[in-house]
């Protein structure tokens, strides 16, 4: 069966999956934000087959969210968010939420964020860019925009 490619589509939700919509890639994301960078430590982490990482990472770095730089001799590589993969950890931090939310059970959630501002434990609010109110589904209507299909 062929994969349809969602990179095409004039969606914007879309095209974001088609970048990481593969359930390793925010897995992989997530791990290098906190500082794992090398291969083998997103191997042992995660427990991915050597074949699947070195594919995921492949994508992710034609995909301009990840970029190799070289360590050691081999050569080596080590995996950095680019501009385009830190804002993507926005997005990991709302799934994250979601699941706090919704998947943690009474243990509560694995892992908590302390705000570098204030220095709180906080979690992430959507808020309308203009009056700074909190945005949900429900309080916003989509409408087509300029990139929409004709």
């Amino acid at each position: 069966m062929q994969r349809t490619n969602f990179g095409e589509m004039a969606c914007s939700i879309a095209r974001t999956l088609d970048v990481i919509g593969e359930p390793w890639s925010p897995l992989i994301l997530r791990d290098v934000w906190v500082g794992m960078t090398r291969f083998d430590q997103l191997q042992a982490d995660l427990g991915i087959s050597r074949k699947v990482l070195t594919e995921r990472l492949a994508h992710l770095v034609d995909q301009g969210v990840l970029e190799r730089r070289p360590y050691d001799r081999r050569p080596r590589y080590e995996y950095h968010l680019t501009a385009k993969g830190a804002e993507l950890v926005d997005l990991l931090m709302v799934m994250a939420g979601w699941g706090d939310r919704w998947l943690a059970g009474e243990a509560g959630p694995p892992v908590l964020y302390r705000h570098h501002a204030c220095g709180e434990i906080s979690h992430v609010e959507l808020r309308c860019a203009h009056c700074g109110e909190p945005m949900h589904g429900g309080d916003v209507d989509p409408l087509p925009g300029p990139g929409a299909a004709v």
